[in-house]
């Protein structure tokens, strides 16, 4: 169960960060075939599936709620090394991914998807740079019908590997509005303050059952693509994850560079590696 949080914790880290994709750490770690399965099947084997979901969605919580604090001053005081270390945990999953496809020869089949998925996730990446228009979070029907509507995109694209749900937030201009609210109702809630939780809840509610909509809806569908089309589904995950470190660096910030700065995210990134390597085991 310890391990399953801190894979969550992992997953729920990368979901956070523009640019990384939770979908390839659950990947890089080896658990999302069995994670696709737990969600499409969670009523037909009802107790096994919450078994190993529940952990995960804790884990999750976790990093949310603790980097929602976190993140800001690290990628503003540390951003080459915090960018190399989630690298390193993306780079870390792909001897796992390839292991999959290893034998199987190449075809025109395999690295067409490959290089597709390569270009969406770089192209997404390079339009993505500045943040879209000022999101509407007033308490509304209008703006609980669109934060449900951004939930399900940013869900379905957190579920898909190697594309980054955070950054179709960036790119919709709810990143920082949700990043800050997620704070701000923590901090509600640590001194009961009942008028900041309930205008918390009124953007974080309708947006979860977005999510929860989304999630089982693109589960669904990558089920059927894995079990009709495993090897382009494979090598479209591989062109997922070689991307994801450009993806990073195109949407990220570096910071100024020192010799002792290249050599803490050569350290960074080797952790980032043999973590999600260990995980994957």
């Amino acid at each position: 169960m310890i391990r399953n949080i801190l894979k969550g914790v992992v997953m729920g880290t990368a979901n956070i960060i523009p640019g990384v994709s939770g979908g390839t750490m659950a990947v890089s770690m080896g658990i999302y075939d069995k994670l696709i399965h737990s969600v499409t099947h969670l009523f037909k084997e009802f107790k096994e599936s919450l078994k190993f979901l529940i952990p995960i969605a804790i884990g999750m919580g976790i990093a949310l709620v603790g980097l929602s604090f976190i993140i800001e001053p690290a990628f503003e005081h540390f951003p080459l090394q915090t960018n190399c270390l989630f690298i390193g945990l993306i780079v870390g999953g792909l001897p796992a991914v390839y292991k999959k496809v290893k034998g199987q020869g190449i075809k025109v089949s395999y690295i067409i998807p490959c290089l597709i998925f390569f270009a969406i996730v770089v192209g997404m990446a390079a339009i993505g740079e500045e943040e879209g228009a000022a999101a509407d979070l007033t308490f509304s029907l209008w703006s609980v019908i669109k934060l449900f509507v951004v939930g399900i995109i940013a869900s379905a694209t957190m579920v898909i590997p190697g594309v980054s749900g955070s950054m179709m937030l960036l790119l919709m201009g709810y990143y920082n509005p949700i990043v800050a609210t997620i704070k701000n109702f923590v901090t509600a809630l640590v001194s009961f303050d009942m008028a900041g939780i309930m205008q918390g809840c009124g953007v974080l509610v309708p947006m979860g059952l977005g999510i929860v909509v989304g999630i089982f809806a693109i589960a669904k569908l990558v089920e059927i693509i894995f079990a009709k089309f495993p090897m382009q589904a494979y090598w479209a995950i591989i062109g997922l994850i070689v991307a994801s470190p450009f993806a990073i660096f195109l949407l990220g910030e570096v910071g100024t560079i020192t010799v002792l700065g290249v050599l803490v995210s050569v350290v960074t990134f080797a952790a980032g590696f043999v973590i999600a390597m260990k995980l994957g085991e």
